[in-house]
């Protein structure tokens, strides 16, 4: 009720939005920008939170929706003037530390892995397996380069060289968000953008994190007893858990499971 009392002080309330998942495109289950907009949006717009929190699991997926993701976090929060704290989960890694970096301050958990800072292009070649099998790729374009990375064609060393001219720029924009987020807490004579990952204690070292701490006792400590928690995240709909999309979920599932097992997750 007092709520709705003008001279009665509320009790302070903590956003809490929970990025858990592969972050990709398309999927149902996977975090992206339109899925989760409408999540963030509420999350800084109801009511006048005293922070939002980010509660991030992630093992990493799209560089842009990574982006998308982290640019409305960062917009909204200027424009309601309201901090930002992420608390990794078991990795944030890659997209995930994109998201991470979002917040104004990031903790962790002791066993929890960060960074992966870097870009990973993979696939595979079938062009020896289609000519023992007399199989023959007849492909016509229009554009010498509209055919690149080919899988069932021998690799050209030029589409090669284009493909980590991309993968280099894209590295170069996580560089740029990284370094812009952690200003003046990253050591200069340290290359931290090779990809490499650290447990927590050596990330906060590094200047990747802030430190070694739980969401509920670090808000209570700083927002006193009686600050309430509000949740908002990704939910499943009755139909997608009971539908005949069974078989889309379980190639999802492996698909994550295999993103989370490269941290040994």
């Amino acid at each position: 009720m007092k709520h709705w009392i003008p001279f009665l002080k509320s009790d302070p309330t903590v956003a809490i939005i929970r990025l858990s998942g592969v972050i990709s495109a398309a999927g149902r289950g996977t975090l992206n920008d339109a899925s989760l907009a409408p999540i963030i949006e509420k999350a800084f717009s109801r009511g006048k939170p005293a922070a939002v929190v980010l509660e991030v699991n992630s093992p990493g997926g799209s560089p842009v929706q990574s982006s998308l993701i982290g640019a409305r976090i960062r917009r909204l929060a200027e424009e309601k003037e309201v901090p930002v704290i992420a608390f990794v989960e078991d990795v944030a890694a890659s997209g995930g530390y994109w998201l991470a970096a979002a917040a104004d301050e990031i903790y962790a958990d002791d066993s929890s892995v960060v960074g992966s800072i870097g870009v990973i292009s993979a696939s595979f070649g079938a062009h020896e397996l289609l000519s023992r099998q007399g199989i023959e790729r007849r492909v016509y374009t229009a554009g010498k380069s509209k055919s690149m990375l080919d899988p069932f064609r021998p690799e050209n060393p030029q589409d090669v060289e284009r493909l980590k001219a991309l993968l280099d720029d894209i590295h170069t924009n996580f560089k740029d968000h990284v370094t812009a987020r952690r200003k003046g807490k990253l050591p200069e004579d340290r290359d931290l953008f090779t990809g490499e990952v650290w447990l927590a204690r050596r990330a906060t070292e590094l200047g990747l994190i802030d430190g070694i701490g739980h969401l509920k006792p670090m808000m209570t400590d700083r927002f006193g007893e009686k600050v309430k928690f509000r949740r908002y995240g990704l939910r499943k709909s009755i139909l997608s858990r009971f539908s005949a999309r069974i078989f889309g979920d379980a190639i999802s599932s492996i698909e994550e499971r295999a993103a989370f097992a490269q941290f040994g997750l």
